[in-house]
Formats: C-alpha cells, sequence, structure tokens
C-alpha cells in the first residue's frame, strides 16, 4: 500500500471518523426522534379522550400539533446541542470552561427571561386546559373579540373594529369564552 494512503486511512479513522459517526448518530436521531412524536401526537390527535362530547376533534388535533412542534424543537436543540459539544471535544477544545460559562450565561438569561418563560409555560396550559381556541369568542383584559392563533407565547385576537390585538399568554389572569358550552 502506498504510504500517503495509508497515512490518510490512519488520519480519516482518527477524530474525522468519529466526528462523522457523531453527526449520523445524531441526524439518525433527530430523524428517528421525530418520527415517534409525530406517530405519538397523530395517536393523541385522534384518540377519545372526553366521551360524549363531541366538536372537540379540531380543537384537540390543534392542540396535539402544538404540543409536537415543542417536543420536536426540544429534541432537536437537545441532540444539535450534545452533537456540537462532542465534535468540539474531538477538536481538543476543553470543555469544562465552556459548560461552565454556559451555566452562568444561563442563570442570567433565566433571570432576564423570566417573563417569556411565564408566557409560555401560561400557554402550555392554557393549551392542556382547552381554555379557547381558535375561532372562539373571548373576552380577555378588556378586549372582546375572536381568537384568530394561539401560540405558546402570544395569542391574538381581533376585536368587533378589527383590531388585531397581540396578548402575552403570561399577563391572562382570566378569560371570559362564551364560545364553549359547559
Amino acid at each position: 500500500m502506498n504510504f500517503t494512503v495509508k497515512e490518510a486511512i490512519d488520519w480519516f479513522s482518527g477524530a474525522p471518523l468519529r466526528i462523522l459517526l457523531v453527526l449520523l448518530i445524531a441526524s439518525a436521531t433527530q430523524y428517528f426522534g421525530k418520527r415517534a412524536i409525530t406517530r405519538a401526537m397523530n395517536r393523541l390527535a385522534t384518540a377519545d379522550l372526553r366521551p360524549g362530547l363531541r366538536g372537540v376533534g379540531t380543537r384537540q388535533k390543534e392542540r396535539a400539533k402544538t404540543t409536537g412542534t415543542v417536543l420536536s424543537s426540544t429534541l432537536n436543540s437537545v441532540i444539535w446541542l450534545i452533537a456540537f459539544a462532542t465534535v468540539l471535544g474531538e477538536f481538543g477544545f476543553n470543555l469544562g470552561p465552556f459548560i461552565a460559562s454556559a451555566g452562568v450565561i444561563g442563570v442570567a438569561l433565566g433571570l432576564g427571561a423570566q417573563t417569556i418563560v411565564r408566557d409560555v409555560i401560561s400557554g402550555i396550559f392554557m393549551l392542556v386546559e382547552d381554555q379557547y381556541g381558535v375561532g372562539d369568542t373571548v373576552e380577555v383584559l378588556e378586549i372582546k373579540g375572536v381568537v384568530e392563533k394561539v401560540g405558546l407565547r402570544i395569542t391574538t385576537v381581533r376585536d368587533s373594529n378589527g383590531t388585531l390585538w397581540y396578548l402575552r399568554n403570561g399577563e391572562i389572569l382570566k378569560v371570559g369564552n362564551s364560545s364553549q358550552s359547559a
């Protein structure tokens, strides 16, 4: 075997091969994880969770879709963060100071982003508890109108004048929903 070919094979069988394996494993994990989440959310969207009640199917599908999106985003973030750290380790970076810095930065961001976290958590509970959905006529804060979009952080409501209101879910303390029956 030629000496340069042997050197190339030796070089590739080290860090480049491990990096390639990390990226392949991360991609496969992302693919299969997203597939599993999609299957679970499709099953949840079609399950009869409230026997006897009709007309909740579209809302249940929308909630399952939103939950699936959140789970997929979280899975992707975790997978690629771990893959990135592993690849950096293969390049010889000392990850100890990086992880310590990330912890300090995480605490600072956590303190600064308290309202965003509160909005998202409130949005999750609003979806889970089915307080309102797209198309419902609601009274929120001083606004009365039709819900156009329900997100994890923001709900949009159009009032009778045609004004579109963006309401942070963390600030919504009480909701009157005239579209839901008991």
